[in-house]
């Protein structure tokens, strides 16, 4: 009997545990927060402590959920990690840090895109980065001309926007 028993069995799911703790976690503190918000609701009776009561309620909701999915299902087969997409957008986010005060904001983005597109495996950068190039100076143009925030302007920048 022990030997059928062991060949069953399963290993519960540690990692529904961990976001099961972290969502509980997450939700309790809502609650708290929410009643430590000064509640003036009025004739309605829901104020401003109502909503992050509420989320945090949910949370705990998902978090029973989860621990009840990771006693539930087995623990998966953990799969291999490829670490050349991970290298790819790590170089484009330093690109980015290192060229962003002298080149701005277009070009180190540009980059950033390139990169991480090539993580992606579309390593034609003759594509990639004119288009990560567009994206970058449509992104600065809606900060710069309609939200008015100041993002890292370089050569780019200056020349379509005006600095």
């Amino acid at each position: 009997m022990s030997e059928f028993y062991t060949a069953t069995k399963r290993r519960p799911n540690g990692a529904a545990f961990v976001v099961a703790g972290a969502l509980a976690a997450l939700g309790a503190l809502l609650i708290w927060q929410g009643f430590a918000i000064p509640d003036k609701g009025g004739y309605a009776g829901i104020g401003s402590g109502a909503l992050p009561k509420f989320v945090g309620y949910g949370l705990l909701v998902l978090a029973a959920l989860h621990v009840v999915s990771g006693l539930r299902d087995a623990a998966p087969a953990m799969a291999r990690p490829h670490w050349t997409p991970v290298l790819w957008i790590l170089v484009g986010l330093a690109l980015q840090l290192i060229l962003l005060k002298p080149l701005g904001f277009a070009i180190g983005s540009a980059l950033l895109f390139a990169c991480t597109a090539a993580g992606f495996g579309k390593t034609k950068l003759v594509l990639t980065v004119p288009i990560g190039l567009a994206l970058s100076l449509l992104i600065y143009g809606v900060f710069d001309q309609l939200l008015r925030l100041k993002l890292p302007a370089g050569v780019l920048e200056h020349l379509i926007f005006g600095g």
